[in-house]
């Protein structure tokens, strides 16, 4: 009867997290570039207290045997890389990526971080950057008397300077893709780096070696789907409902056995 109470706990820590998962992917619903998670769970081990397959005393083989399962664990709270939609800005920094691939950031400490988001700016030396002020990789200056920057398809970034009539190609886009991003460590800041399991980035210009095109002009939002999170939300909070209903099942079980002698 206590193997219950144990049993029935395990199912409301895992709900609690999948809760805590489906209320963060609501939360990053506006934000440019997110991609949702999901909560992967794995049940526990068997209890044997009779073995399938086993010979009994009498000589027969015993056809099911009895296995008690012990409850469940969260294995896994993996990043869905499913592209979001896209929506018309008519920034000229702002940029999305149509397909694979992720843009290159520069970190302070010299380190390589990724990101889906591509709404970029400049700063006061002209260097494009993202929101926290992190330049693109590999670094790209934008001239001061610039008047209008065109970015294409292949990544060519092209400014037209004031006075001039030709456009002056100013640097290359470069994009990263990998063989597993749902491998990839979620950093914070739209940002991701990259860990034992994502594999190291393979970097090239977009529209080659299977990695995505450049648009210019344009945001991808977020991934997540607000009604399949709502229902994710309903359905989670059920389980843990029936779980703490079970806590409560095995509890009345035990008030009833230790009234026995009464």
């Amino acid at each position: 009867m206590l193997r219950s109470l144990f049993i029935a706990a395990t199912g409301m820590e895992a709900q609690k997290l999948n809760i805590d998962v489906i209320a963060n992917n609501l939360a990053n619903v506006n934000t440019v570039g997110f991609k949702k998670s999901r909560a992967d769970f794995q049940e526990l081990i068997y209890q044997d207290l009779r073995t399938p397959g086993a010979i009994s005393a009498e000589g027969s083989q015993i056809p099911s045997g009895i296995q008690v399962g012990l409850g469940v664990k969260p294995v896994a709270v993996q990043k869905l890389f499913l592209q979001g939609d896209f929506v018309h800005t008519g920034n000229p920094l702002d940029l999305v990526i149509e397909g694979d691939g992720f843009f290159q950031i520069t970190m302070p400490d010299g380190t390589i971080a990724y990101t889906r988001a591509g709404t970029f700016k400049l700063d006061s030396e002209g260097r494009i950057v993202n929101s926290d002020g992190y330049p693109l990789e590999p670094a790209i200056t934008v001239p001061a008397n610039t008047i209008s920057i065109t970015v294409g398809s292949d990544g060519k970034i092209q400014a037209l300077q004031s006075g001039s009539t030709t456009p002056t190609e100013i640097g290359q886009i470069e994009l990263a893709r990998f063989i597993n991003p749902g491998g990839l460590k979620a950093m914070g800041k739209n940002l991701f780096t990259t860990s034992g399991s994502s594999g190291e980035a393979t970097t090239g210009n977009p529209s080659t070696e299977g990695l995505g095109t450049i648009a210019q002009g344009f945001i991808e939002m977020s991934n997540v789907n607000i009604v399949e999170e709502m229902v994710n939300m309903i359905v989670s909070q059920r389980a843990y409902e029936i779980n703490s209903k079970a806590v409560q099942a095995s509890d009345e079980m035990l008030q009833t056995a230790n009234n026995i002698k009464r």
